[in-house]
């Protein structure tokens, strides 16, 4: 006898939690599936930032609408989700990087975002010791910030479970059949539900050819670290776009800095072991852009997966198959994106229309506009 739902969701990351949390508080039945425990994919893996500073209009938009929610959802859980808006600070090292956040911010100001190009000097009185030797000038908004993706997974979780729904760990999908309602196998038993979400993260292409729909997405390895504790000294996630550069930030709860880089080439798949050369690798570009952290000691590193759509937004909506819903290949910004993403696709799937323009993420779009700053 299989286990009866309004919505099945697939995945217990932040897009899946959101996404139940959001459906459950207009009062239908909630189950959220999980292969391992929740955060045991990418969310978990992330380190945290939250921008919005993007290129497409519903990338701008569903960032916005983010940020709206994350500097409330404290409040919300009633508990502290380490919340904090330090900004983000893109480096322009060529003219070519100049010229393209500008073009940038010309876009982002169009939809109301505060977002200003400063120059060199500028951008070392927000960052004291930024090594401003190249440095053109940097596209900075004060109103990104970071929060903590246990924590904001974590009440999203409690959310759901307090309003009726049910979280099911280790358990992984094994099949998907489509009758009247779906009805998903797992190593637990059966669910049915006449909706399904599917929020597999690296997995999102498998579960979709399991009723068959082709998803384009790849995940990619993409490794990070974390430092000792520092007093605090910056506010923003730094933002290097140069071929060997890097991004990180202070985290504001701990002090600590945290940060990776994409790696060129690509590493297609889902391996997650990490290597000593980014270790080598990481630290040496960090200490270009920040000379005085040349003495700080790094306690771990991980790898995890940015799970990539052909044009580098995401996958958002209802496919082919009525009632399977998408909402994945975040392209390395699902849990910035996680909050508003679960509102605008709890809205659709209750038949009400989205209050953000997703139309750039439909899943069956051409892929032929890419995000310029992925």
């Amino acid at each position: 006898m299989a286990r009866p739902f309004d919505v099945v969701i697939i995945g217990g990351g932040i897009i899946g939690t959101a996404t139940g949390y959001y459906l459950a508080r207009k009062g239908l039945k909630v189950a959220v599936l999980e292969k391992g425990f929740l955060t045991s994919g990418s969310t978990g893996r992330c380190i945290g930032g939250i921008r919005q500073q993007f290129t497409t209009r519903s990338s701008i938009l569903i960032a916005m609408e983010s940020v709206r929610i994350f500097k409330t959802l404290g409040e919300e859980f009633g508990f502290d989700i380490e919340w904090h808006q330090g900004g983000y600070l893109f480096l322009a090292h060529s003219e070519e990087k100049e010229r393209a956040y500008k073009r940038a911010i010309e876009v982002q100001r169009k939809f109301g975002l505060e977002v200003n190009y400063i120059t060199g000097e500028e951008a070392r009185e927000i960052v004291p010791g930024l090594n401003t030797d190249g440095l053109l000038g940097a596209a900075y908004c004060p109103h990104d910030g970071q929060a903590n993706p246990f924590l904001v997974v974590d009440g999203y979780a409690r959310g759901i479970k307090q309003r009726g729904g049910s979280i099911f760990t280790f358990t992984p999908v094994t099949a998907i059949h489509k009758a009247r309602h779906f009805r998903i196998q797992t190593g637990k038993g059966d669910f049915e539900a006449p909706v399904v979400v599917n929020a597999a993260g690296p997995w999102v292409a498998e579960i979709g050819a399991m009723v068959g729909v082709e998803i384009p997405a790849q995940p990619e390895r993409h490794e990070a670290l974390i430092t000792e504790r520092r007093s605090l000294f910056m506010e923003p996630m730094i933002v290097d776009y140069r071929p060997d550069g890097c991004y990180f930030q202070q985290l504001h709860s701990t002090g600590q800095l945290i940060g990776c880089y994409t790696p060129d080439p690509k590493v297609p798949g889902r391996d997650v072991s990490s290597t000593s050369e980014f270790l080598r690798e990481m630290g040496r570009r960090m200490v270009r852009i920040l000379p005085k952290l040349g003495e700080i000691r790094v306690l771990r590193q991980w790898a995890g997966s940015y799970t990539m759509s052909p044009d580098g937004s995401p996958i958002v909506g209802e496919s082919g198959v009525e009632g399977f819903y998408i909402a994945g290949a975040m392209s390395g910004h699902g849990f910035m994106f996680g909050p508003g993403i679960g509102r605008c696709l709890a809205e659709l799937i209750v038949g009400n229309e989205s209050p953000i323009d997703l139309s750039e993420f439909r899943p069956d779009r051409e892929f032929v506009r890419a995000e310029a700053l992925k």
